[in-house]
C-alpha cells in the first residue's frame, strides 16, 4: 500500500531484556465511546473506526475509502476532516482495538498463576480464537505482512501490540526460571504467529498442536510451575 499520510518518527520497540509493559487498559474515553456506540450514538469518527477495523481484517489492507465511508455511512468529505488518510485511519483502528486482542489471549491483568500455566494460557485462548468462523489470524502480524512496510504508521500499531505478547512471554519465562527467557520469548512468539497464520488462511486445524508445541519449547527451556 503506498503510504499516503506523513511518516511518524520511528517507535522504539522495547527489547525482550528490557522490563516487559503490562497490558494497556482501555483509556476513559474509549470506554465511552463504546458506550456510546452501545446506545447508538456513535460519531462519525466511531463509525469509520469499527468499519476500518472490520473490512481491513476481513478483506485487507487494500479496501478503499470508498468501502470503508459507505460501510461507515460517513461522507469522504466528513472522513477527510477526521484522519488525515486512509493510513491514518488504519492506524487508528488497529490501536484502539490492540486492548481487545491482547485481553482475548492474554491472562487477565493482575490475576496470579504459575508461569508454565499462564504461558500455555495464551496458546489455549489461540486455539479457541481458531475455531471462530470469522477468525482470519492475527491482526497484527497480518497487518505488518500485507504492508511490508516497517515505518508504515499501522506497522507501528502492530510491532508495539506484537511486542506486548513478547514481553508477556519474557516475563514469565524469567518468572518461571527458564534458562534463556529471551530466546523462549522469541520462540513462543514464533509458534503463536506460525499458529495464528496457518489457521487464519485455513492451512490447519490447530487442534491441541499449537499448546503441545508450545510445552515442548516452555519444558524444554526449564520453566517449572
Amino acid at each position: 500500500m503506498a503510504t499516503t499520510a506523513e511518516q511518524p518518527s520511528p517507535v522504539a520497540e522495547p527489547s525482550p531484556l528490557a522490563e516487559p509493559k503490562p497490558l494497556a487498559e482501555p483509556s476513559p474515553d474509549a470506554a465511552a465511546s463504546r458506550e456510546g456506540r452501545r446506545a447508538g450514538k456513535a460519531s462519525s469518527r466511531d463509525r469509520l473506526l469499527d468499519a476500518a477495523a472490520e473490512l481491513f481484517y476481513r478483506d485487507g489492507v487494500g479496501t478503499g475509502i470508498d468501502a470503508l465511508c459507505k460501510a461507515a455511512g460517513v461522507s469522504k468529505r466528513s472522513m477527510y476532516q477526521l484522519f488525515a488518510g486512509k493510513d491514518d485511519m488504519l492506524a487508528a483502528a488497529l490501536e484502539r482495538a490492540a486492548p481487545g486482542y491482547q485481553a482475548l489471549v492474554l491472562p487477565p491483568a493482575g490475576v496470579p498463576g504459575p508461569p508454565r500455566a499462564r504461558l500455555l494460557h495464551v496458546f489455549e485462548q489461540l486455539e479457541r480464537a481458531a475455531l471462530s468462523p470469522g477468525y482470519l489470524g492475527c491482526p497484527f502480524l497480518a497487518t505488518q505482512v500485507e504492508l511490508k512496510d516497517p515505518a508504515h504508521p499501522a506497522s507501528v500499531v502492530a510491532a508495539r501490540g506484537k511486542q506486548v505478547l513478547t514481553d508477556f512471554f519474557w516475563a514469565e519465562a524469567a518468572r518461571g526460571g527458564a534458562a534463556d527467557p529471551a530466546l523462549l520469548a522469541r520462540q513462543l512468539t514464533l509458534v503463536f504467529d506460525g499458529a495464528s497464520a496457518r489457521a487464519g488462511i485455513g492451512a490447519d486445524s490447530l487442534d491441541g498442536l499449537a499448546v503441545t508445541t508450545a510445552a515442548a519449547l516452555i519444558d524444554a527451556a526449564g520453566v517449572t510451575d
